[in-house]
């Protein structure tokens, strides 16, 4: 959750942005809508909602204003019945190098707890419609959390992930502890977490934390492509697929097993199931209509 500024003031420094990947979109449907971030819709058919993080001079610290941009565009693609998938991504540098210290570095603690400090950061975790990280460049303390709310995580080659906030006197606020240990495992995440190092995109694909590791400049365009085809599948059954993978981090085996068979029973009273098993006997492709 943390943003290391004093740490990165002396390393960090703008570089050119990848040609393509992270290119500016002159056709932005947010318009001026937003102050901190780009929002439109990729892929073939339009059906991938796309948010790129854009606070470039602060390495995308997550400042409060930023997340409540997020939270709209999420609401946003979650209304439109076109967009099937969302990616989530940064720059190249950076996806988001944590939360904006500048902005919690005079809270009290009633003002943390009465005032349920980060909670709306947790939309990014409720939305129905998948959502895909593409991360580039830094992902620490709030910037991996971030990652870790989405479904899937692809990391270009060069990004690093980490939760350093035992180097600011505090500890991970948004889910640090708990995803970053289901996702690797207890000793490797103890090990981030209490001294604040970091792991590379390669070390975050062998422990579990992402599940592709690509190019710098074409780590955009391979998590839209996957986006593209979670949305070329029923959404209503998507919903479902998504909710019961979820619902592993909850519930015993039991329990998951019973929500599993409750939710697999159900897509039987969907005309895209019957579409669906229809094509697949008469050999062609199934033409989902989300119902």
């Amino acid at each position: 959750m943390a943003l290391l500024c004093k740490t990165a003031a002396v390393f960090l420094r703008p570089s050119k942005l990848v040609p393509y990947a992270y290119a500016v979109t002159r056709q932005c449907s947010s318009g001026g809508q937003y102050q901190y971030i780009l929002v439109e819709r990729k892929g073939e058919n339009q059906n991938v909602g796309f948010i790129q993080l854009n606070r470039p001079k602060a390495l995308n610290a997550l400042c409060d204003g930023l997340m409540t941009e997020v939270g709209r565009a999420l609401d946003a693609f979650e209304a439109d019945s076109k967009v099937g998938a969302i990616v989530i991504t940064g720059s190249e540098k950076a996806f988001a190098a944590g939360a904006d210290i500048k902005e919690m570095q005079n809270r009290t603690f009633q003002e943390c707890y009465g005032g349920n400090f980060l909670a709306h950061w947790n939309r990014v975790s409720t939305v129905k419609k998948p959502v895909i990280a593409a991360v580039n460049g830094f992902a620490l303390g709030g910037g991996c959390e971030f990652a870790m709310m989405c479904d899937i995580i692809y990391a270009g080659e060069k990004a690093q992930f980490g939760q350093p906030e035992i180097l600011l006197g505090t500890i991970p606020g948004a889910g640090g502890t708990q995803r970053l240990t289901r996702a690797v495992g207890k000793s490797l995440a103890m090990e981030m977490v209490l001294t604040g190092d970091r792991i590379s995109a390669q070390e975050a694909k062998q422990a579990g934390l992402v599940s592709k590791v690509l190019p710098v400049d074409q780590l955009v365009s391979e998590a839209v492509r996957c986006g593209e085809k979670i949305a070329s599948n029923s959404k209503l059954v998507t919903a479902m697929a998504k909710e019961a993978v979820n619902a592993a981090f909850e519930l015993t085996l039991a329990e998951g097993n019973r929500l599993e068979k409750r939710l697999f029973h159900a897509t039987f009273a969907t005309e895209d199931r019957k579409e669906g098993m229809t094509a697949f006997v008469e050999k062609r492709k199934a033409d989902f209509q989300d119902k």
